[in-house]
């Protein structure tokens, strides 16, 4: 195995998730031989919706850097925030969460998870897809 060491990650090809929303590859375990943490840019357009997930046992923090999204979130979405430019947010593990952008701007976020591939540990929740 080779010694981990500092390295410039360029951005990487369009994905889309599980969650339903389109991502910037970065710095994962793949890229940055990283091994808890990864960082990725999304991209919500307008009416952007995803699909009701968590992450289990990994801990989720977003910096948004353009526009805004309202997250619903709690065991049945019940509880809800919304995020705009210049802020944070955190997602602590194991939180059932809908993220949703209600504008009619495009909406950008850095997302960091405590694990080296932000598609680990995810748990889908479709029945809770319908609660908007």
């Amino acid at each position: 195995m080779d010694q981990a060491t500092c390295k410039v990650i360029p951005s990487g090809a369009a994905y889309e998730g599980r969650q339903g929303f389109t991502y910037l590859a970065g710095l994962t375990a793949e890229t940055a031989q990283s091994r808890a943490i990864c960082m990725t840019v999304v991209t919500l357009p307008p009416g952007a919706k995803a699909k009701t997930h968590l992450h289990e046992g990994i801990e989720t923090a977003v910096y948004v850097f353009e526009g805004e999204a309202e997250m619903l979130f709690g065991p049945r979405l019940g509880e809800k925030l919304v995020a705009r430019a210049g802020e944070y947010v955190y997602v602590p593990p194991d939180m059932p969460h809908r993220v949703i952008n209600r504008s009619g701007a495009v909406c950008r976020a850095l997302v960091a998870h405590s694990s080296a591939d932000d598609q680990a540990g995810i748990v889908m929740f479709p029945e809770l897809d319908a609660i908007s």
